[in-house]
């Protein structure tokens, strides 16, 4: 094991003795029976299952034979989601061939980042994660289940059905991706036109031909954004069928996964001879290698929020600190879009997850010793599932990547460092991605322009006056002020600036995408304005100095001076597109580096 990699997992268990011993408590109380059905009266029983088929229902009535809930993210808008159309059946039969039932115990929301992006409804993105997360406890407090099932793939889904399944750890939980369109156009013809339509000179027509054209069919978008970073965390979590990620929708391989996942959660369900409960998968290490999976791979930063509050769900405190060290010893070893030329379906083909586990495992990065929904050992995860005359098998993965130019092995990465750092200072504690800026702008020392919303950055690009060195500093748009929406829709504009040979960065308070891209941007800055951090205190034309070298995030203004300064207010928080019912979670959010959630108490 890498001495860093084992100090800072050291260092998460003894800080989170105390959280964790009382979360394996309660889980132990949960499980110390038999399953929950066998405890419910006849009646509670019977309303359970009146309207299952009466084969299902003889089934039902045998205390052994076990049920599986399926809680799924299905909706036919999104093209993600939509394969999960035909997943229950699918599940069902499974469950019944293998002598049991599968019932679909609820459905979570699932909203699309690449829909809402600088939309008002981007307000209400962080906080469907907690959403999703209390949907998914509603699903299962029937206590009707013996294992479970979570069918999601993208950006606030998984973690919300993560932390929400964490809450009922004493079950069997198998994660059911859908997996990746197909590709389509060339990442760079898509930010070519992009960037076109930014500087004015592409019609709305031929930017939506363009997007049309990358965003063809079901499946997940095939960058590496927030939701296959997802999907690369629930393969080092272990709690994916190995290798279930990237494989394409409506295939006959998706299907055969999906068959085997409700058989694997019957299996591994308490009583057999097998029983691996959520509890037991999401531990200290499991986490660890969540994150260095994350840096391995240059993933998305939305991580560092929903890493740790999926973390904290199961008792687990980590912080950016930790992101930072692991980060400086992990090697990076894929570049896929926006970090590279190659979409997943490269990545995939490359050898993908199967190559990043052994070269993870081999050079001591990650924890093998861990418990998965496959069995011990995170060695199951180097292989890759194929059909053999119709039947599911598993197969050791490459040894080596099988494309250099977008996946390389820990001797020979991309560069010696992970994909995401820590940047501290008189402003506070932010996050910079830096696996897709160049080297040459990860130092950038420039006047500071304040804006308080990013449609103000937006507006003033259109009248002309960016056309210069700045750092753009949007505030007020921490969890407590706005929601912390993404600010993708800035990323055009900033590059066309850059490519002008501008330096040019973001300072936030709140998200970029994951897909954030070539800018340097200081993100998550926390405190965050609306709780008075520094922030609130920069004027247009301070000196600001990002040093993603460094790791450092300077105001070049006298503290005597700063101090006399008035704090900036917020606006008073939107109303309309259901924002007005979310106040309650911004009040209650806590702090980004906590993990920006509602459901923890965390001191700001």
């Amino acid at each position: 094991m890498h001495p860093v990699t084992a100090a800072v997992t050291a260092r998460i268990i003894e800080r989170s003795r105390e959280t964790r011993t009382d979360y394996l408590d309660r889980m132990a109380q949960a499980g110390a029976s038999a399953p929950g059905r066998a405890k419910l009266s006849c009646a509670n029983w019977a309303h359970a299952f009146a309207a299952s088929p009466e084969g299902d229902k003889q089934r039902l009535r045998n205390p052994t034979a076990p049920n599986i809930a399926i809680v799924s993210s299905y909706n036919d808008m999104l093209s993600a989601h939509q394969p999960f159309e035909r997943f229950p059946e699918i599940i069902k039969a499974a469950a019944e061939a293998a002598g049991g039932t599968a019932q679909f115990a609820g459905g979570v929301p699932a909203m699309c980042d690449g829909v809402t992006q600088g939309r008002p409804g981007m307000e209400l993105s962080l906080f469907s994660r907690d959403v999703i997360a209390m949907s998914t406890a509603v699903a299962l407090t029937h206590d009707a289940f013996d294992a479970a099932l979570m069918l999601g793939v993208c950006d606030k889904i998984v973690p919300g059905l993560v932390i929400g399944a964490l809450s009922f750890g004493h079950l069997p939980v198998v994660f059911v991706p859908a997996g990746p369109m197909t590709s389509g156009i060339s990442n760079a013809e898509k930010t070519a036109v992009r960037a076109r339509y930014a500087e004015g000179n592409a019609s709305r027509d031929e930017l939506l031909e363009s997007e049309m054209k990358a965003y063809h069919g079901p499946g997940t978008c095939t960058f590496y954004g927030t939701a296959n970073s997802n999907q690369m965390v629930m393969e080092m979590m272990g709690l994916h069928l190995r290798g279930a990620a990237f494989v394409h929708p409506n295939t006959p391989l998706r299907d055969a996964l999906t068959v085997a996942a409700p058989r694997r959660a019957m299996e591994i369900a308490q009583g057999g001879n097998a029983y691996i409960p959520m509890s037991a998968v999401v531990d200290e290490k499991a986490v660890v290698n969540a994150i260095v999976g994350l840096l391995a791979t240059g993933g998305s930063t939305n991580h560092t929020l929903h890493l740790v509050a999926m973390a904290r769900a199961a008792g687990v405190i980590v912080d950016w600190s930790d992101f930072d060290e692991l980060s400086k010893v992990t090697p990076l070893l894929a570049r896929v879009y926006p970090n590279g030329a190659g979409d997943v379906n490269a990545f995939h083909a490359a050898g993908g997850m199967a190559v990043v586990v052994r070269e993870l495992l081999d050079a001591g990065l990650a924890h093998e010793d861990v418990i998965t929904v496959a069995g011990p050992g995170l060695r199951h995860y180097q292989q890759e599932p194929f059909l053999e005359n119709g039947t599911l098998v598993w197969r050791d993965g490459p040894e080596k990547s099988l494309n250099t130019e977008i996946l390389r092995s820990a001797k020979d990465p991309f560069a010696p460092e992970g994909g995401i750092r820590l940047l501290t200072g008189p402003l506070g504690r932010a996050v910079i991605k830096t696996s897709a800026v160049k080297d040459e702008h990860l130092v950038i020392e420039a006047p500071a322009v304040v804006f308080h919303d990013q449609d103000d950055l937006l507006a003033a690009h259109k009248r002309g006056e960016l056309n210069r060195d700045f750092i753009a500093v949007v505030r007020f748009q921490g969890p407590q002020a706005n929601g912390m929406p993404e600010l993708h829709s800035l990323t055009p504009t900033l590059g066309v600036l850059q490519d002008k040979g501008f330096k040019v960065a973001l300072v936030t308070d709140g998200r970029m995408s994951g897909a954030s891209g070539k800018v340097p941007a200081a993100i998550h800055v926390s405190p965050e304005a609306k709780l008075g951090g520094p922030l609130a205190l920069v004027q247009d034309g301070d000196i600001i100095r990002l040093d993603g070298h460094a790791g450092t995030l300077d105001l070049m203004v006298d503290p005597a001076v700063l101090a006399s300064r008035t704090p900036a207010t917020a606006k008073a928080a939107a109303h309309g597109f259901g924002r007005e019912m979310f106040g309650w979670m911004r009040r209650a959010a806590g702090p980004a580096e906590a993990g920006a959630c509602a459901l923890f108490e965390v001191t700001p």
